[in-house]
């Protein structure tokens, strides 16, 4: 694999993530707690190694910026999508962690709470993040 290849990896980690994330919701919502313990683990351990695979890629292209290249017109609202993207995805790290824990430490109420904050914020960045992707480098690719 080459560094050119890394945005489309960390495209499928974010998808996939976003598909355990869901699929965590579907069996907590059932009853199925073993199945969404499996399932959010997972999409964690998805997640680092998207942060991982995302920071080795930033490292090596030595942090370059890859410009927006689609029509003016979208260009605010993808700027919009990329700052709230970047702005939560810093926050998802910390609420994992500490939701997971709480749930580890059979802190249920606990668990629930900060999850119904953690949830839609780690999906949303898992989607924007498929997204940020196929804005720079499949619709609107740099010439």
């Amino acid at each position: 694999m080459n560094v050119s290849q890394l945005p489309l990896v960390n495209a499928c980690l974010n998808g996939f993530s976003a598909m355990l994330l869901l699929a965590g919701l579907v069996f907590i919502r059932s009853g199925r707690k073993e199945a969404h313990r499996r399932c959010m683990v997972s999409a964690f351990t998805v997640s680092c190694v998207f942060l991982l695979l995302y920071l080795f890629h930033k490292w090596q292209v030595k942090a370059v910026h890859t410009r927006f290249q689609g029509p003016d017109a979208l260009r605010i609202p993808y700027y919009v999508m990329l700052f709230s993207h970047i702005l939560l995805a810093a926050a998802v790290p910390p609420l994992a962690i500490l939701t997971m824990r709480r749930a580890s430490r059979g802190e249920l109420e606990s668990h629930r709470r900060i999850a119904r904050w953690t949830w839609p914020i780690w999906m949303y960045v898992s989607i924007t993040g498929v997204l940020v992707y196929l804005v720079l480098y499949q619709i609107w690719p740099s010439r």
